[in-house]
This record gives C-alpha cells, sequence and structure tokens, in this order.
C-alpha cells in the first residue's frame, strides 16, 4: 500500500513539470537552448572569473540576453591550474533559466512552489552516490590540498578577504527533533581544513543559526554538509525561506516530481543529495567565534568583520568548520553564484519565486480583493526593501490598505517600502511609479509609517537597532485626462516604420502610447480624429461659438458649460 502511493504521489507530479534531475543534466538543457557560453581561454578565478560575468548584469543588457558562463581553463592568482570548470549564472541569471531548472514556464513558477510547498515528498535514501565516486579523507585529503584543491572563486576582487563559497545548500539538522535544514549561507575559506561560515542571526534570518543554538546549548560542534551543485529543483530551496518545520528535500521533490535520491555522509550524521557534484563535510564549533569578511554582499554594500561560525570547516557569528572530508563525482563542476548589486544571479533567484507568493499569500491567504500584482523592486534594492503592489481600478481603498500592511509583514526582511499602484502602472518600471506618486498619492492621507520594524537585510555601519516602514497608496482614486502621448494605434505604425528603416532594436517602456483615464468627453475624441484628419479648421469652426467673455484665462470649460 505504501509503494502503490508513493507511486501515486509520484505520477501525480510528474505531469506537472519534468525538472533536471541533476546539475550537470541542467547544464545540457540549457546548453541546447543556447542559454549558455563556454569560456575556454584562460580565466584567473581571482581576478577574472566574477568581473566577466558581471557584465552582463552591470553592461545594459536584457534578462534574454543573460547566458550561463562555463569556465574550462581555470587558473589561481599563482598560477595554479584546475581540472574542476566552474559555472556561474546556471542557477538564476535569469527567470528563462531559472524556469529551465524547475522544468516549468516562467508563467507557472508560482503555481509550481505553492503545489510543492503544499504536496512535498519525501526523500529515498541510498546505498552508492555519484557524489561520493571520489572521497578525500584523511591523508588523501591533505595529499589533495584539502580546501584549496577546489576552484572557489574571488566573488568581488578588490574588497572580498578570500575566496567565498557561494552557491551552497548547507544542510544541518536539529539535534532534538532531527528536523533537516537546508539553507544558502557563504562559505569563506580559511585554511585547507576550515571555512568561515555565516549564517544569519536576525529576524527571519536561517534554520541552520536555529539548530547552531540547540548544539552549544547541548556544549556540542554542530554536524554540517555543504552542497555545491546540485539539480536547481534542490539548490532554489535555500534561498526560498520555507517554515522551520518543512523540509526542504521533501519540497525539492515535488518540485522535481520525484523523490530526491539522497546518501548518508561519509564523516558526520546527515544525508546530502546523492546526486550533487561536491559535498564538503565538517564540524562547526559552537563555543568560539572567528572574525569573517569582508565580503560584498547582496544588499549591495561590502560587508565588514563579524564573528561569525568556523567550520574546521565555523555564525553572524561567524561560526568555524572544520572539514573533515571532501566528496564529489569523478569530473564535478563547480558552482559558484553572482550576488552583491542588483541586479544579479541571487536577485533572480529570489524574485521570480517571492513575487507570486506574495500575490498568493495576499490575495488567497489574505483575501484582498482587486489585487493584480506583487513586483519587488531588484536595481540595486535587491528585491527586500521596496516593493510595488497593483490592484484593479476598482478596487476598494480598504483593500488597498489591507493589501499594502500584508505585503509588508509576510517576511521581516522584505517591505521597507510598500506602494500600491494602479493596473495602468508597470510596476516594473520606477519611473511609472514615481509619476504615480506625484500625482495620485495626497500625502496627509496616503502615507502611513510606522515605527518598530526590524533593521533586516542591511549594511550595519551606523545602523540602528530598529527601522520602520513606510506604505503609500499611489493608486488613481479620481478619474484624470489622458496620458500625453500618441495613442497606440499612431505609436504601433511608427514602430512599424522605424523597423522597415532597420533603426535601432526598440524595447518600448511603459508607458508608450497615450490612454484616457475617465476624464475626456467624446466632443474631444471628434477634435483628435479630426485634427489627425486634417480637417482640424472644422474644430475652429465648432469652438468659435462658444466665446464667453467676464472670466478669467484658464477657466476650465466645465466650469462654465458643465460636463
Amino acid at each position: 500500500i505504501v509503494r502503490i502511493r508513493e507511486r501515486r504521489a509520484v505520477m501525480k507530479h510528474q505531469d506537472i513539470l519534468t525538472a533536471p534531475a541533476d546539475f550537470q543534466e541542467h547544464l545540457a538543457n540549457l546548453e541546447k537552448r543556447n542559454l549558455l557560453l563556454r569560456i575556454d581561454r584562460a580565466i584567473d578565478k581571482d581576478t577574472e572569473l566574477h568581473p566577466l560575468a558581471r557584465w552582463q548584469f552591470r553592461g545594459g543588457m536584457t534578462d534574454s540576453q543573460r547566458r550561463v558562463f562555463l569556465f574550462t581553463d581555470v587558473r589561481g592568482a599563482k598560477g595554479e591550474r584546475y581540472d574542476i570548470p566552474v559555472a556561474v549564472g546556471a542557477y538564476g541569471a535569469s527567470p528563462e533559466i531559472y524556469s529551465a531548472g524547475l522544468g516549468v514556464p516562467v508563467d507557472r513558477i508560482g503555481e509550481t512552489w505553492v503545489r510543492a510547498i503544499a504536496e512535498p515528498i519525501e526523500p529515498v535514501r541510498v546505498d552508492e552516490a555519484p557524489c561520493q565516486e571520489v572521497v578525500l579523507t584523511g591523508a588523501e585529503f591533505d595529499a589533495a590540498g584539502g580546501m584549496a584543491s577546489l576552484p572557489v572563486p574571488i566573488s568581488t576582487p578588490g574588497f572580498d578577504s578570500a575566496p567565498y563559497l557561494t552557491a551552497t545548500l548547507v544542510v544541518t539538522k536539529d539535534p532534538e527533533t532531527g528536523v533537516r535544514n537546508m539553507g544558502t549561507y557563504r562559505g569563506q575559506l580559511k585554511a585547507r581544513d576550515r571555512l568561515g561560515v555565516r549564517m544569519a542571526s536576525r529576524l527571519g534570518g536561517a534554520g541552520g543559526y536555529l539548530h547552531w543554538l540547540k548544539y552549544q546549548k547541548l556544549g556540542e560542534p554542530m554536524p554540517v554538509a555543504i552542497v555545491v551543485g546540485c539539480a536547481p529543483a534542490l539548490f532554489y530551496t535555500g534561498p526560498q525561506k520555507l517554515p522551520i518545520d518543512h523540509d526542504e528535500m521533501a519540497v525539492a521533490g515535488a518540485l522535481l516530481g520525484k523523490p530526491v535520491r539522497t546518501v548518508a555522509c561519509k564523516s558526520v550524521d546527515l544525508d546530502v543529495p546523492a546526486d550533487a557534484e561536491i559535498v564538503i563535510e565538517g564540524l562547526i564549533d559552537t563555543e568560539l567565534l572567528e572574525p569573517e569578511g569582508p565580503f560584498g554582499e547582496s544588499h549591495g554594500h561590502v560587508a565588514l568583520e563579524d564573528f561569525n561560525m568556523s567550520m574546521r570547516v565555523t555564525a553572524n557569528f561567524n561560526m568555524s568548520m572544520r572539514v573533515t572530508a571532501i566528496t564529489r563525482k569523478r569530473e564535478p563542476v563547480f558552482v559558484s553564484v553572482i550576488s552583491q548589486v542588483t541586479p544579479s544571479e541571487s536577485s533572480v533567484l529570489k524574485k521570480v519565486a517571492y513575487e507570486p507568493l506574495f500575490l498568493e499569500h495576499l490575495k488567497t491567504t489574505l483575501n484582498v480583493k482587486g489585487v493584480t500584482r506583487v513586483v519587488m523592486h531588484e536595481p540595486l534594492t535587491n528585491i527586500r526593501k521596496v516593493i510595488f503592489v497593483q490592484f484593479s481600478r476598482d478596487a476598494p481603498q480598504t483593500e488597498i490598505w489591507r493589501g499594502l500592511n500584508g505585503a509588508a509583514t509576510l517576511q521581516a526582511q522584505c517591505g521597507k517600502v510598500v506602494i500600491a499602484v494602479s493596473d495602468d502602472i508597470d510596476p516594473n518600471n520606477a519611473d511609472a511609479v514615481f509619476w504615480s506618486i506625484a500625482y495620485r498619492a495626497n500625502f496627509p492621507a496616503d502615507i502611513v509609517v510606522t515605527p518598530y520594524r526590524s533593521a533586516g537585510h542591511g549594511p550595519k555601519s551606523g545602523a540602528g537597532a530598529a527601522d520602520g516602514t513606510l506604505l503609500i497608496d499611489a493608486t488613481r482614486k479620481h478619474d484624470m485626462p489622458p496620458l500625453a502621448l500618441p495613442a497606440e494605434r499612431y505609436m504601433t505604425r511608427a514602430k512599424e516604420i522605424w523597423e522597415e528603416l532597420d533603426l535601432p532594436i526598440l524595447s518600448p517602456q511603459s508607458p508608450w502610447h497615450g490612454y484616457t483615464m475617465g476624464d475626456w468627453d467624446d466632443l474631444w475624441t471628434s477634435f483628435a480624429e479630426k485634427a489627425t484628419a486634417g480637417a482640424w479648421e472644422e474644430n475652429g469652426e465648432q469652438t468659435w461659438p462658444r466665446r464667453k467673455g467676464g472670466m478669467k484665462p484658464e477657466t476650465p470649460i466645465r466650469d462654465i458649460e458643465g460636463k
């Protein structure tokens, strides 16, 4: 009966999506879709690799132009040569790459996450695994060079204090309940057998940190396994901030449409994805914290030195970790994530999943009427701080304010500034949002500032213990005159001519044509139609008899003639 139920659960999910089962299958799929770029020339991992990949985020390229970079000839600053290629951008350089990792179209990412969280599939343990084709422990670990044997890049050359693991799934286990957690936490190379590991201790931070506190109370080091390179469905659970009692491995199984294969680690009591590229096993010190950083953070500033965990391979505390084993495939691919100033791979990974989940929360959990979209502002602000919520024109003002508050309180680190706009405003266009604030928000009535918010994710220099929340209703509350751009049919025709002339490719920015917003009269429509037909003199003949005296210039027609 159990087997029948498992097969039914798998079959139920198989017709929903087919996601790649491991990282190299994902790379092969991306290459077939022309989303992967191989770099075969020698590249210095410490000074050239991340800067080269970063240009596609800072060089004015659109999402659709971004690619995965696969570096096949990786060198070190001292001339070291590595036989392991490095992939950057493979998880989220663009929404299209992210969707390929889930095996679903971009517009189905949200519903896929909602279903997976609601209907997890438990993992299955196997005895032999590709991630343990090569096992380095003891003398073999030392002879191979330990952590120095891996081509770990420097993410922010000129500021970072060491190479950092960034594309991680860090596996820990609650010592009391046995509940597993997988989070994406950075790891600083400290020595050949030691890492500095940062697990955020702020409100809404890391599940692994809560496990660390329990091990600290027991007076024991915390077992940890760092997975580098795995099926995207697995990796995507790390940044997702699932509830603490959710097993990310089971949610990943639902995303894959089948159970995740796991295997027992060689030196610590943890299970890891069997088809991973590389696994770093070790123990995290729960007594002493070691300085970690500086490191370029996703809030766009360099995080300065903190005391964090030491994993010997140790959290903000910076924990120290002692590495006890490295296991890997015979021919693995090392993975690194572009983070720091946004847009970045890190922000794409969160944005494409968080936005539909926030919308689902507002529509289904809070039952907010009239909400149509949630957009998390990405450039520079890193999606967490500024959120735009779009509403239909007929949404009651009470619902708009319920939506604003709901978006500001769903996650502690998200929603410092939340702005409501109407459905004629593209919330991906910050200029359009500013236009809406400028002309549609009456500040005494439409702005609310609340204190006592967690400072959340951001630089610590000069920061206080608490922050506040700014809510702005910038929706259209009454009829307004049309937007002063040519009507859509004229702009469309002009675009056709533009393309006939082989002029530079256009990327239309909303709003790109005029439209009415309620305050308009059929008489004025006839004026406009006559003007474009060359019959403008007829309009002058119509207005001549309407002349009046005894009033100040610029008196509105409706004040004298009525509507």
